[in-house]
C-alpha cells in the first residue's frame, strides 16, 4: 500500500514491479500469511498496475493475495488474472462491490457508511449485519465474509478503541463472522 510510503510511491510511478516483488518476498519471509496488494495512486493507471502486480507476485510466492482497491473495475481486472481464491478488500454492500461473487472471492466488509466510521459498537454491528445480508443475497458464503470494525487513532479517540473491541466481540458472537483489523490505523504513522 503506497499510503505514507515514499519509496513505494516512487516505484509505482516508475512502474517498478521488482520493488513490489521485493516487498512481497520480504513480508512473506517475515511471516505474513496474506499479502494485501494496493497500488492506488492518482497518477498511476491502477487497473494496469494491479494486474501487473498480481501476476508478478503470484509468479514468485504462493501467499494468498488480498486485492485492495476502492474501484470495482480494478478489482474485477485483478480477479480475472488471479489464480486461486482471492480476498477483496473491501466491500460495503453496494451491488458493484458485491459482483466479486462471480470470481469466488472472499470479502472484507468495512463498518462505515456515508457518515464515516460510527462512534458506537452498536452502529458498527448494524453495518456489519447489512454487509452480511447483502453478501448472502449475492451468493457470497458466510464463511467468505470478514468484517473490519475499523479503528480510529487510539491517542485521539480513546473511547473509540473500546467501542472497536466491543464491536469485534459482538460481530463474532452475534453474527458468527470472522474479523480482521487494520492495526496501522491505531497510531499516526
Amino acid at each position: 500500500n503506497p499510503t505514507g510510503k515514499k519509496l513505494m510511491k516512487e516505484a509505482l510511478r516508475r512502474g517498478d514491479v521488482d520493488y513490489i516483488l521485493n516487498q512481497a518476498l520480504t513480508q512473506v519471509e517475515a511471516g505474513a500469511d496474506i499479502l494485501d496488494v494496493n497500488v492506488g495512486l492518482p497518477e498511476v493507471d491502477e487497473e494496469e498496475m494491479m494486474v501487473r502486480a498480481v501476476k508478478a507476485i503470484q509468479g514468485v510466492c504462493d501467499a494468498p493475495l488480498q486485492l485492495d482497491s476502492t474501484d470495482p473495475k480494478v478489482l474485477e481486472r485483478a480477479l480475472r488474472v488471479y489464480c486461486g481464491k482471492a480476498i477483496v478488500n473491501s466491500v460495503n454492500g453496494d451491488r458493484e462491490t458485491m459482483e466479486v461473487k462471480k470470481y469466488g472471492a472472499a470479502v472484507v466488509g468495512l463498518t462505515l457508511d456515508k457518515d464515516g466510521i460510527p462512534k458506537t459498537a452498536q452502529q458498527r454491528v448494524d453495518i456489519a449485519r447489512r454487509i452480511l445480508e447483502a453478501a448472502l443475497s449475492y451468493g457470497i458464503r458466510r464463511e467468505d465474509v470478514y468484517i473490519d470494525c475499523l479503528t480510529l487513532t487510539a491517542s485521539a479517540e480513546q473511547e473509540g478503541a473500546s467501542q472497536t473491541l466491543d464491536a469485534l466481540r459482538r460481530v463474532k458472537d452475534e453474527l458468527g463472522l470472522k474479523t480482521v483489523r487494520g492495526v496501522s490505523n491505531i497510531s499516526f504513522g
